[in-house]
């Protein structure tokens, strides 16, 4: 029926022409007779040889058509049976009701039908539940991109093997490069004569070379203390499976000889151009300088870190040359700016507003307004204390002003100052870093990757017991022409008392030297306790944290407060400090609320336990011995759980 209409349709302008002409013969045979009859008889011949040529051409075209639709469905049925791409339908259950050969043949199967979609990999959950277009599947060692039609319930499957396995082959082959500097050498090659600095020399240069043959890195020595990596991505996997041995290796190898030196390794991957791999090796190495050495950076092109190692406490730098050279750079910085602003972390404790009043005494030892910023409503407990001994203090009581009020003063030459924190997250007010150029940093905590970005000048020295030990050391390489008050002094010493727990943790020979100093310049030992002391509620309050602790077999106390209650911070950081001084407690965990809605964690560890890498997995930071984190956590247990699981895993990799 088809074929009868489609002929009519193509012989219809030929039976028009027909009857045209039978009209135009017609009027010639009643004009002109003869002209009339020859004009029909070439017409009918011109149509019998034009219908006979459509006639053809009709039959020729059908067969024509026939013979291409019998090729497509062919096609068609080869396309969905035998080209290598896979084809499956799938009913509302996941379960596979039909699949073409290719994905029986490529999973290895005799029939997919009947089997559920996910047993033969759980990948193909995300695919059909989320709503990616496509996803790259593993079924067993092979690859395929998965193209999913959710209203059909199709799947299309193109392998992907052998392009992921070239993929893989590029990433592995990829150049990684590290810069690796001996921690301390040049002090410890000081005091050796010419065969003891040749032979630890030597030791070193072997240690570091055995290990680049052993992991197939090519080692080259650049200078007395700092050697150059070139390696790859494969070896740079190797190498994180072994936590970088070479670490423990170097420092035992070197203990033998009595001189326990570490190392420090930055190292740049992610990038094709070698001159950002140096320059992130390098960004890597300062980031390990800054967090007290013996460990490695790895440092990628999207900005993202790793750390290994930090197993040790940072070693006291014995010469003070850093710190005239950081003095006399801060005070030219001071005699440039109209007006210094410095700034500590929210809540500041007594180190914090101890070093920002030591800074403001710089400020006012060079001829240059010095102001502290703080939030009245965010101080408490001892440093409440010390606000209250200031206002006795018209001139110094003044100089502390709130945020809002830096921002009205602030200009283009003003100086802003960060003491006890680099990180922009936890200042008293990140408008302040927004809205100037001019930003130095002090802080004595290990550097983390959040950091104020664009900074003048850095000192930050993870040895220091207290930001106030390092403020204190500063002021000395300062214009004398005016001395330090008591009131001042007392601030700077009650910093390195609460933070080195009375002289108990963290506590070099240049601490006690910082405190003599401080002693010297009238510092009243008996106002810090008094400043220090604490009420009976506080005392009871953490008497009922401690009640709830809990000790594990390997010397980890954990003790929590009670669900939806706020607890002040201090409280937490002053029970995790009790716990530790407890029999067979070698580290301390305190969980609970914040009045931010967070929960907060303060960790103390004897040296046993790193609790810095611990906090860094939960977002926070600190020192080996001494680290916090505040998390985004519903409950204090889930909170607990997140610790234990971190715990759990820091044991796993061998750092307690």
């Amino acid at each position: 029926m088809t074929s009868f209409f489609r002929k009519r349709a193509i012989r219809y302008p030929l039976t028009v022409l027909s009857l045209l002409g039978a009209i135009a013969g017609v009027i010639l045979l009643m004009s002109q007779f003869w002209v009339g009859l020859l004009f029909f008889v070439l017409f009918a011949i011109a149509l019998g040889f034009a219908w006979k040529i459509e006639e053809r051409t009709f039959v020729e075209t059908d067969k024509h058509i026939e013979t291409l639709s019998y090729r497509m469905k062919k096609v068609g049925e080869e396309a969905l049976l035998q080209l290598p791409i896979g084809i499956v339908l799938i009913n509302d259950s996941n379960v596979i009701e039909w699949a073409n050969p290719y994905v029986s043949q490529a999973f290895g199967m005799d029939t997919l039908i009947g089997r559920d979609l996910f047993s033969l990999s759980e990948q193909f959950y995300s695919v059909v539940k989320s709503d990616t277009e496509d996803k790259i599947v593993l079924v067993g060692e092979r690859s395929f991109k998965v193209l999913y039609k959710a209203e059909e319930k199709l799947l299309y499957l193109f392998d992907t093997t052998e392009k992921t396995k070239i993929e893989n082959l590029y990433y592995a082959d990829r150049t990684v490069l590290g810069i690796i500097l001996v921690d301390n050498y040049d002090e410890f090659a000081q005091a050796m004569d010419d065969q003891k600095r040749s032979q630890l020399n030597s030791l070193v240069t072997s240690l570091v070379n055995s290990w680049g043959i052993e992991n197939g890195i090519y080692v080259k020595r650049i200078a007395s203390d700092r050697f150059l990596a070139v390696f790859n991505e494969v070896t740079l996997s190797k190498l994180e499976k072994n936590r970088f041995s070479i670490l423990d290796a170097i420092r035992e190898e070197t203990a033998k000889q009595g001189r326990a030196l570490t190392l420090s390794i930055g190292v740049g991957t992610g990038s094709t151009s070698l001159i950002e791999l140096g320059e992130l090796a390098q960004s890597s190495l300062d980031l390990v300088l800054g967090r007290g050495g013996d460990q490695v950076a790895i440092k990628q092109f999207d900005g993202k870190v790793k750390f290994y190692g930090g197993k040790t406490n940072p070693v006291e730098k014995r010469t003070r040359v850093r710190a005239r050279v950081i003095s006399h750079a801060l005070r030219d910085l001071i005699r440039d700016s109209d007006k210094v602003f410095i700034m500590g972390h929210k809540v500041p404790d007594m180190d914090s507003i101890g070093a920002a009043i030591g800074v403001r005494k710089m400020a006012r030892m060079n001829n240059v307004e010095g102001y502290v910023v703080v939030k009245p409503d965010e101080l408490d407990g001892s440093v409440t204390r010390l606000m209250h001994e200031i206002k006795q203090d018209t001139d110094l009581y003044n100089q502390f002003i709130d945020p809002d009020t830096v921002l009205s003063m602030l200009t283009e030459q003003s100086l802003v100052i960060v003491v006890d924190t680099h990180k922009p997250s936890m200042v008293i007010d990140d408008r302040i870093l927004n809205k100037t150029e001019k930003v130095v940093v002090i802080d004595h905590h290990r550097r983390g990757e959040e950091f104020i970005n664009n900074t003048m000048l850095v000192y930050m020295e993870p040895y220091a017991s207290s930001t106030a030990e390092l403020v204190t050391e500063l002021l000395e390489y300062q214009p004398k022409h005016e001395k330090l008050t008591m009131l001042e002094s007392t601030a700077l010493l009650a910093g390195i008392i609460v933070d080195t727990k009375s002289f108990t943790l963290r506590t070099g020979a240049r601490t006690f030297e910082a405190a003599s100093f401080l002693r010297t310049n009238s510092a009243d030992t008996v106002l810090v306790q008094r400043l220090l002391t604490e009420d009976i509620a506080t005392y009871v309050e953490r008497a009922k944290l401690i009640e709830t602790v809990e000790l594990t077999d390997s010397g980890i106390a954990i003790a929590k407060g009670k669900e939806n209650v706020a607890y002040n911070s201090v409280l937490i950081a002053q029970t995790a400090d009790i716990l530790l001084s407890m029999k067979d407690v070698a580290a301390s965990f305190v969980i609970a609320g914040r009045a931010d809605g967070k929960i907060g964690i303060s960790a103390r560890s004897l040296g046993e336990l790193n609790v810095q890498l611990v906090m860094e997995e939960l977002g926070g930071g600190g020192h080996l011995t001494n680290a916090a984190c505040q998390i985004e956590a519903k409950t204090v247990k889930e909170a607990e759980e997140m610790l234990k699981s971190r715990l759990d895993m820091m044991m796993e990799r061998g750092n307690s």
